[in-house]
């Protein structure tokens, strides 16, 4: 992220984004004829937008499909990601993540995405991230806030992080879902008519003992949310290691990671979008920290999805 005299500097090219931004999302998008949820967020990188999507995609009734441009993967789609077919090179890991929930399709068209899961059968869908794109009319987005970073340095890119105004990009969401404690302030930014609702990422991993030595590795959007993760299972961490955010994994990291672990007489941890992407002389000696949401107000985010779920189906 840019910081101080750099982002003042680049902060007059920030225009250029946010009239480009607003020209984009004013145009009309493409009604598919079905309830279309968004979980996405106001600057770029990760801020749990993954994790929301399969939290909606589980707990929505019928066949709700996910849909995702594949960020990272070289397909274009329309195509139906299949895990046991598709490598993470070719569709990117979200799209992986999301098919071990629901029927993923992968599209950088989101209204071709859209037909095609319609044609399959499906009775809602969930976009992982698309808050800017208009090409598919959103029956409600949400707006995800990472707690640990939230906006970031608050300028618009080239600047800093943000893809168009906070408030903006409030006003065309439903609620905000703020992930883990707001330690950086971010729901001051937000407008107070915005309902805000708080959810807490819980890891898993069943395979690994308590006070299990570990080297921690991630490339994600913020690796430090990864660590605090692990530390959260018991464990004793000897070393972290993080790589930039979709990072590829080569046989030379597999080597390097296996030689720190076998040094640190440690077990290898990482994330589940990182998994995916490993060479397999890596992922067999690799265990995956899954997580899920814990929200503090369970019956609200449920009753959101209820009551747009419920509108779409009037229309």
């Amino acid at each position: 992220m840019v910081d101080g005299l750099a982002a003042r500097l680049l902060t007059p090219f920030s225009l250029v984004t946010r009239v480009m931004t607003a020209r984009r999302v004013a145009k009309p998008g493409f009604d598919v004829g079905l309830p279309v949820f968004c979980a996405g967020n106001a600057s770029v990188g990760g801020s749990g937008k993954t994790i929301l999507a399969r939290d909606i995609l589980a707990r929505l009734p019928g066949k709700p499909f996910a849909l995702t441009r594949g960020y990272g993967g070289r397909l274009g789609g329309p195509i139906l990601v299949d895990a046991a077919c598709h490598s993470a090179a070719e569709t990117g890991d979200e799209a992986l993540l999301l098919a071990a929930t629901a029927p993923t399709i992968l599209a950088r068209d989101r209204a071709a995405g859209a037909k095609l899961a319609r044609e399959m059968g499906a009775t809602a869908i969930v976009m992982d991230d698309g808050l800017q794109n208009p090409r598919l009319k959103k029956t409600a987005a949400f707006l995800v806030v990472d707690g640990g970073y939230g906006f970031g340095n608050g300028f618009l890119l080239p600047a800093g992080p943000l893809r168009e105004p906070v408030t903006a990009a409030a006003a065309r969401c439903v609620a905000a879902i703020l992930i883990g404690d707001d330690i950086v302030g971010a729901q001051s930014l937000l407008p107070e008519t915005l309902p805000v609702l708080q959810a807490h990422i819980i890891p898993t991993c069943a395979a690994l003992l308590p006070e299990t030595r570990v080297v921690a590795f991630a490339g994600i959007g913020r690796p430090a949310k990864f660590f605090e993760s692990v530390s959260q299972l018991g464990t004793e961490m000897a070393t972290k290691i993080a790589f930039p955010d979709h990072h590829v994994y080569t046989s030379a990291d597999a080597v390097s990671l296996l030689s720190t672990a076998r040094a640190q007489q440690a077990q290898l941890l990482t994330t589940e979008k990182d998994f995916v992407k490993l060479p397999a002389e890596l992922k067999a000696q690799t265990l995956v920290v899954g997580v899920h949401l814990a929200w503090d107000n369970e019956a609200a985010f449920e009753a959101i999805l209820r009551r747009f779920t419920a509108m779409s189906s009037d229309i």
